[in-house]
Protein backbone atom coordinates (compact mmCIF):
# COMPACT_ATOMS: atom_id res chain seq x y z
CA UNK A 1 0.00 0.00 0.00
CA UNK A 2 2.45 1.96 0.44
CA UNK A 3 4.34 4.07 -2.64
CA UNK A 4 8.12 4.05 -1.32
CA UNK A 5 9.52 0.41 -0.40
CA UNK A 6 11.36 1.61 2.58
CA UNK A 7 8.31 2.96 4.04
CA UNK A 8 6.91 0.38 6.51
CA UNK A 9 3.47 0.24 6.80
CA UNK A 10 3.10 0.67 10.56
CA UNK A 11 4.91 3.81 11.37
CA UNK A 12 6.73 4.60 14.34
CA UNK A 13 6.49 8.66 14.47
CA UNK A 14 3.16 9.57 16.56
CA UNK A 15 1.22 12.58 15.80
CA UNK A 16 2.15 15.68 18.06
CA UNK A 17 -1.79 16.10 18.68
CA UNK A 18 -2.25 12.76 20.45
CA UNK A 19 -2.56 8.98 19.44
CA UNK A 20 -6.76 9.61 18.45
CA UNK A 21 -6.49 13.72 17.67
CA UNK A 22 -6.42 14.74 21.36
CA UNK A 23 -4.32 17.76 21.49
CA UNK A 24 -1.65 16.71 24.86
CA UNK A 25 -1.62 19.78 25.71
CA UNK A 26 -5.28 20.75 26.08
CA UNK A 27 -5.93 19.24 29.78
CA UNK A 28 -3.41 21.02 31.31
CA UNK A 29 -3.13 24.93 31.58
CA UNK A 30 -0.60 27.26 30.94
CA UNK A 31 1.98 27.89 32.68
CA UNK A 32 1.41 30.11 35.84
CA UNK A 33 -2.47 30.38 35.31
CA UNK A 34 -5.21 27.98 36.39
CA UNK A 35 -7.65 27.14 34.29
CA UNK A 36 -10.51 29.81 33.79
CA UNK A 37 -13.19 27.51 33.65
CA UNK A 38 -14.91 26.29 37.19
CA UNK A 39 -16.27 23.42 35.72
CA UNK A 40 -13.24 21.54 34.80
CA UNK A 41 -12.70 18.87 36.88
CA UNK A 42 -9.36 18.56 37.53
CA UNK A 43 -8.82 14.28 38.26
CA UNK A 44 -10.77 13.89 34.40
CA UNK A 45 -8.80 16.30 32.72
CA UNK A 46 -5.43 15.38 34.26
CA UNK A 47 -6.47 11.50 33.92
CA UNK A 48 -7.08 12.22 30.00
CA UNK A 49 -3.69 14.22 30.09
CA UNK A 50 -2.14 11.12 30.95
CA UNK A 51 -3.87 8.81 28.24
CA UNK A 52 -3.16 11.71 25.67
CA UNK A 53 0.84 11.19 26.14
CA UNK A 54 0.96 7.41 24.85
CA UNK A 55 1.55 7.01 21.24
CA UNK A 56 3.22 5.11 18.62
CA UNK A 57 6.97 6.70 19.53
CA UNK A 58 6.27 5.91 22.68
CA UNK A 59 4.07 2.98 23.39
CA UNK A 60 5.55 2.04 27.50
CA UNK A 61 5.57 5.32 30.14
CA UNK A 62 7.32 5.21 33.39
CA UNK A 63 5.36 6.99 35.97
CA UNK A 64 8.41 9.61 36.01
CA UNK A 65 8.26 10.15 32.36
CA UNK A 66 4.14 10.82 32.29
CA UNK A 67 4.87 13.22 35.24
CA UNK A 68 7.34 15.10 32.75
CA UNK A 69 5.54 14.74 29.70
CA UNK A 70 2.14 16.10 31.48
CA UNK A 71 3.40 18.64 34.49
CA UNK A 72 1.97 16.61 36.92
CA UNK A 73 3.12 15.79 40.63
CA UNK A 74 4.99 12.29 40.80
CA UNK A 75 2.47 11.32 43.45
CA UNK A 76 -0.95 12.65 41.44
CA UNK A 77 0.45 10.27 38.58
CA UNK A 78 0.90 7.40 40.40
CA UNK A 79 -2.64 7.64 42.28
CA UNK A 80 -3.95 8.34 38.43
CA UNK A 81 -2.41 5.20 36.86
CA UNK A 82 -3.95 3.01 39.44
CA UNK A 83 -7.10 4.25 38.56
CA UNK A 84 -6.84 4.07 34.78
CA UNK A 85 -5.44 0.37 35.31
CA UNK A 86 -8.23 -0.30 37.62
CA UNK A 87 -10.56 0.38 34.81
CA UNK A 88 -8.61 -1.32 31.80
CA UNK A 89 -7.54 2.04 30.58
CA UNK A 90 -4.12 1.08 31.01
CA UNK A 91 -1.98 -1.53 30.85
CA UNK A 92 0.84 -2.19 34.21
CA UNK A 93 3.93 -4.10 33.29
CA UNK A 94 5.14 -5.44 37.00
CA UNK A 95 8.76 -6.26 35.65
CA UNK A 96 9.24 -3.01 33.66
CA UNK A 97 7.25 -0.53 35.95
CA UNK A 98 5.78 0.95 33.01
CA UNK A 99 2.86 1.58 31.54
CA UNK A 100 0.50 1.52 27.82
CA UNK A 101 -2.69 1.89 26.44
CA UNK A 102 -5.34 -1.03 26.82
CA UNK A 103 -7.76 -1.60 24.77
CA UNK A 104 -10.48 0.27 26.68
CA UNK A 105 -8.57 3.78 25.73
CA UNK A 106 -8.00 2.44 22.40
CA UNK A 107 -12.16 1.71 21.53
CA UNK A 108 -12.89 5.32 22.97
CA UNK A 109 -10.11 6.80 20.15
CA UNK A 110 -11.98 4.53 17.80
CA UNK A 111 -15.49 5.35 18.60
CA UNK A 112 -14.38 9.09 18.68
CA UNK A 113 -13.17 9.33 15.08
CA UNK A 114 -15.80 7.01 13.51
CA UNK A 115 -19.88 5.62 13.44
CA UNK A 116 -20.13 3.04 14.85
CA UNK A 117 -23.19 2.17 12.50
CA UNK A 118 -20.92 3.13 9.40
CA UNK A 119 -17.91 1.03 10.64
CA UNK A 120 -20.61 -1.53 10.91
CA UNK A 121 -21.83 -1.63 7.60
CA UNK A 122 -18.25 -1.13 5.77
CA UNK A 123 -17.12 -3.99 7.61
CA UNK A 124 -19.83 -6.54 6.18
CA UNK A 125 -19.57 -4.41 2.51
CA UNK A 126 -15.15 -5.15 3.19
CA UNK A 127 -16.07 -8.72 4.24
CA UNK A 128 -17.89 -9.22 1.11
CA UNK A 129 -15.79 -7.65 -1.44
CA UNK A 130 -12.85 -9.55 -0.18
CA UNK A 131 -14.31 -12.87 -0.69
CA UNK A 132 -15.41 -12.04 -3.90
CA UNK A 133 -11.82 -11.26 -5.08
CA UNK A 134 -9.62 -12.77 -3.22
CA UNK A 135 -7.97 -9.25 -1.96
CA UNK A 136 -7.25 -7.60 1.47
CA UNK A 137 -9.61 -4.25 2.06
CA UNK A 138 -8.70 -1.43 4.60
CA UNK A 139 -10.92 1.34 5.54
CA UNK A 140 -9.01 4.51 7.64
CA UNK A 141 -9.45 7.76 7.62
CA UNK A 142 -6.82 10.91 8.47
CA UNK A 143 -5.02 11.76 11.63
CA UNK A 144 -3.07 14.57 10.91
CA UNK A 145 -0.29 13.75 8.42
CA UNK A 146 -1.08 10.24 9.13
CA UNK A 147 -3.36 7.56 7.56
CA UNK A 148 -4.94 5.48 10.73
CA UNK A 149 -6.34 2.07 9.79
CA UNK A 150 -10.12 1.61 11.28
CA UNK A 151 -10.68 -1.44 10.00
CA UNK A 152 -9.51 -4.54 7.79
CA UNK A 153 -11.35 -7.42 6.28
CA UNK A 154 -9.06 -10.69 4.42
CA UNK A 155 -10.59 -13.07 1.80
CA UNK A 156 -11.28 -15.76 2.79
CA UNK A 157 -9.38 -17.66 0.10
CA UNK A 158 -6.76 -14.45 0.25
CA UNK A 159 -2.76 -15.93 0.34
CA UNK A 160 -1.52 -12.34 1.22
CA UNK A 161 -0.62 -11.94 4.61
CA UNK A 162 -0.07 -8.07 5.08
CA UNK A 163 -0.68 -7.98 8.91
CA UNK A 164 -2.33 -5.02 9.06
CA UNK A 165 -4.87 -4.53 12.20
CA UNK A 166 -7.05 -1.43 13.05
CA UNK A 167 -4.84 1.44 15.15
CA UNK A 168 -2.11 0.77 12.35
CA UNK A 169 -0.91 3.92 10.55
CA UNK A 170 0.60 5.15 7.32
CA UNK A 171 1.86 8.10 5.87
CA UNK A 172 -0.04 10.27 4.36
CA UNK A 173 2.34 11.40 2.16
CA UNK A 174 3.53 8.18 0.95
CA UNK A 175 0.42 5.55 0.75
CA UNK A 176 -1.71 5.19 -1.98
CA UNK A 177 -5.16 5.86 0.26
CA UNK A 178 -3.27 9.00 1.80
CA UNK A 179 -3.05 10.52 -1.69
CA UNK A 180 -6.99 9.14 -2.33
CA UNK A 181 -7.70 10.72 1.15
CA UNK A 182 -6.23 13.64 0.06
CA UNK A 183 -8.26 13.98 -3.14
CA UNK A 184 -11.57 14.11 -1.28
CA UNK A 185 -10.36 17.39 1.37
CA UNK A 186 -11.21 20.87 0.35
CA UNK A 187 -8.44 22.10 -2.05
CA UNK A 188 -7.22 24.70 0.51
CA UNK A 189 -6.65 22.27 3.37
CA UNK A 190 -5.05 19.85 1.17
CA UNK A 191 -2.81 22.69 -0.23
CA UNK A 192 -1.85 23.30 3.37
CA UNK A 193 -1.22 19.80 4.44
CA UNK A 194 0.96 19.06 1.59
CA UNK A 195 2.89 22.04 3.29
CA UNK A 196 3.31 20.66 5.93
CA UNK A 197 4.07 17.42 4.59
CA UNK A 198 6.77 19.38 2.68
CA UNK A 199 8.28 20.85 5.83
CA UNK A 200 8.56 17.75 7.55
CA UNK A 201 10.34 16.05 5.10
CA UNK A 202 12.60 18.65 4.16
CA UNK A 203 15.52 18.11 1.60
CA UNK A 204 14.31 14.60 1.54
CA UNK A 205 11.10 14.93 0.48
CA UNK A 206 11.61 13.15 -2.96
CA UNK A 207 10.43 14.94 -6.41
CA UNK A 208 8.85 11.88 -7.38
CA UNK A 209 6.41 11.14 -4.43
CA UNK A 210 5.68 15.04 -5.06
CA UNK A 211 4.99 14.10 -8.31
CA UNK A 212 3.49 10.60 -7.67
CA UNK A 213 0.76 12.64 -5.55
CA UNK A 214 0.09 15.02 -7.78
CA UNK A 215 -1.06 12.35 -10.26
CA UNK A 216 -2.77 9.98 -8.21
CA UNK A 217 -5.24 13.11 -6.64
CA UNK A 218 -5.65 13.84 -10.19
CA UNK A 219 -6.55 10.37 -11.21
CA UNK A 220 -9.06 10.45 -8.26
CA UNK A 221 -10.77 13.43 -9.49
CA UNK A 222 -11.16 11.91 -12.57
CA UNK A 223 -12.05 8.12 -11.77
CA UNK A 224 -13.34 8.38 -7.81
CA UNK A 225 -10.57 5.83 -7.02
CA UNK A 226 -6.41 5.80 -7.85
CA UNK A 227 -4.57 2.83 -9.02
CA UNK A 228 -0.76 1.07 -8.53
CA UNK A 229 0.35 -1.74 -10.30
CA UNK A 230 3.43 -3.06 -9.08
CA UNK A 231 5.28 0.44 -8.90
CA UNK A 232 6.95 -0.03 -5.88
CA UNK A 233 6.09 -3.71 -4.47
CA UNK A 234 6.02 -6.21 -7.88
CA UNK A 235 3.42 -8.44 -6.26
CA UNK A 236 1.23 -6.03 -4.93
CA UNK A 237 -1.63 -4.31 -6.91
CA UNK A 238 -3.37 -1.48 -4.86
CA UNK A 239 -6.97 0.44 -5.66
CA UNK A 240 -7.77 3.15 -3.32
CA UNK A 241 -11.20 5.07 -3.27
CA UNK A 242 -12.21 8.22 -0.44
CA UNK A 243 -15.53 8.39 0.72
CA UNK A 244 -16.73 11.89 1.38
CA UNK A 245 -19.29 11.76 4.61
CA UNK A 246 -21.96 14.51 5.41
CA UNK A 247 -20.73 16.79 8.05
CA UNK A 248 -18.17 14.09 8.84
CA UNK A 249 -14.19 13.37 8.26
CA UNK A 250 -13.99 11.45 4.80
CA UNK A 251 -12.59 8.09 5.04
CA UNK A 252 -11.10 6.13 2.29
CA UNK A 253 -11.51 2.18 1.38
CA UNK A 254 -8.21 0.29 -0.09
CA UNK A 255 -7.91 -2.91 -1.85
CA UNK A 256 -5.06 -5.06 -2.16
CA UNK A 257 -4.04 -7.98 -3.77
CA UNK A 258 -1.49 -9.66 -5.82
CA UNK A 259 -0.48 -8.46 -9.52
CA UNK A 260 -0.82 -11.62 -10.83
CA UNK A 261 -5.11 -11.65 -9.69
CA UNK A 262 -5.37 -7.99 -10.22
CA UNK A 263 -4.73 -6.84 -13.80
CA UNK A 264 -5.04 -3.09 -14.59
CA UNK A 265 -7.66 -3.35 -16.87
CA UNK A 266 -9.80 -5.41 -13.74
CA UNK A 267 -8.51 -2.94 -11.17
CA UNK A 268 -9.88 -0.04 -13.45
CA UNK A 269 -13.24 -1.72 -14.45
CA UNK A 270 -13.97 -3.75 -11.73
CA UNK A 271 -12.29 -3.38 -7.93
CA UNK A 272 -12.05 0.82 -8.27
CA UNK A 273 -15.94 0.83 -9.36
CA UNK A 274 -16.89 -1.90 -6.66
CA UNK A 275 -15.05 0.36 -3.92
CA UNK A 276 -17.22 3.29 -5.10
CA UNK A 277 -20.22 1.26 -5.07
CA UNK A 278 -19.11 0.40 -1.47
CA UNK A 279 -18.52 4.20 -0.50
CA UNK A 280 -21.67 4.99 -1.89
CA UNK A 281 -23.48 2.82 0.50
CA UNK A 282 -21.87 4.59 3.28
CA UNK A 283 -22.56 8.00 2.21
CA UNK A 284 -26.53 6.63 1.89
CA UNK A 285 -26.21 5.23 5.65
CA UNK A 286 -24.66 8.46 6.93
CA UNK A 287 -27.05 10.46 8.73
CA UNK A 288 -26.11 13.83 9.57
CA UNK A 289 -25.92 14.28 13.39
CA UNK A 290 -28.58 16.82 15.07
Amino acid sequence: MHSDRSSPLHVNSRSRNGPHGVDTAWPKPPQGKRAESTAMVEPLARGLSILSVFGRGRPWLGNKEISQLTGIPEPTVLRLLRSLVAMAYLHHDVASRKYALAPAALALGYAAIADPDILRVASGEMRKLADATDTYLLLGTRDRLDVIVLDTEIGSRTVLDLQLLPGMRMQIAYSLMGWALLAAIPEEERRYLQSQVERKAGSEWPTSIRRRMSEKIAQTHELGFCMLHGDWEPELACVAAPIALPDRPPLVLGCVGRTVRMAQARMELELGPRLIAIAKVLQQRAVPPA
